[in-house]
């Protein structure tokens, strides 16, 4: 019998989950840049996220091979530039724009793999991931013709890319290493990477201490290792375009959220919300159709 640590359902509850939380965290960044500049936020934030799974990994840590070093480092870089890109431009751009570039990287999963690994998609994935992208067109409310590439919606482009590759590359080294050691490296690296970019982009001096920037490092810190923790288990078991699939619930939970602190999606919006799940529901009907006809 599938133990639930080994069970591919699990995998994709648990990751619908963290997609709920991951929504929730849009408006709280925001919020947080009110007391912090971009990076270093991003820096403090996954330097709590490490120390978290650091604490809970120490006796794992001892193993730590050359290969691990280089998939944490590898993924590292790209949670860096990714979340790095996406809060520099949330301080220029509208969340409803942020969310749509951002969520770009559903259908740009299913493209790099297919230039990078020759992993053509099958029918269904593209339906899933193209109703998903519909969906996401009309999830904020604008359309394609009225959004401009402005610097903070190029930023966010960058982001999107960004983020296909990270989803790839989990998926490329899961089940290849060490889940916890490369996970603690992959977030120590993001957090260095930050800090250590911070005069680059023009960040010369240290916010002042307040206990809303504390609380929010904090919270968001342990929401990011709980992220990066279950993306690195569950893509062990689910492909990286049906993750980034899933994944693309993300804007659907940030307008939840939004409303609830107040923001008012038109019906429009709500629509495409609909397409977004029913791209995940697609995507889901082509893994069980695969599963009869392999029991079959």
């Amino acid at each position: 019998m599938t133990t639930l640590s080994q069970s591919p359902k699990a995998a994709q509850f648990a990751l619908i989950f963290i997609t709920m939380i991951w929504g929730g965290t849009f408006l709280a960044v925001q919020y947080a840049l009110n007391f912090s500049s971009p990076m270093f936020f991003v820096g403090c934030r996954f330097a709590v996220a490490a120390l978290t799974i650091l604490l809970i990994s120490i006796k794992s840590m001892r193993g730590l091979t050359l290969k691990e070093i280089l998939a944490g480092t590898a993924i590292g870089i790209v949670i860096a530039i990714g979340y790095g890109t996406q809060t520099i431009a949330l301080q220029t751009i509208l969340s409803s724009e942020s969310a749509f570039l951002t969520a770009l990287y559903v259908p740009l999963v299913p493209i790099l793999m297919w230039v990078i690994f020759q992993k053509r998609p099958s029918l269904m994935t593209w339906l899933g991931t193209a109703l998903a992208f519909i969906g996401l067109v009309l999830l904020t409310g604008n359309g394609i013709s009225n959004i401009s590439l402005s610097y903070g919606q190029t930023l966010t482009l960058i982001c999107a890319f960004v983020i296909a590759l990270e989803i790839i590359l989990i998926g490329y080294f899961a089940g290849k290493v060490n889940l916890r050691r490369v996970t603690v490296i992959q977030l120590a690296v993001a957090s260095c990477l930050s800090f250590v970019s911070m005069p680059i982009i023009g960040e010369h001096s240290i916010p002042d201490f307040s206990w809303q920037l504390s609380i929010l490092v904090f919270s968001l810190g342990l929401a990011s290792a709980l992220i990066q923790f279950v993306m690195n288990w569950a893509q062990r078991m689910v492909d990286p375009t049906r993750a980034a699939i899933i994944y693309a619930g993300e804007p659907v939970w940030a307008g939840v959220f939004g409303r609830i602190a107040g923001e008012r999606l038109p019906l429009l919006a709500l629509f495409g919300g609909c397409l977004v799940v029913l791209g995940v529901l697609v995507s889901e009907l082509k893994f069980k159709l695969l599963e009869k006809q392999k029991e079959s």
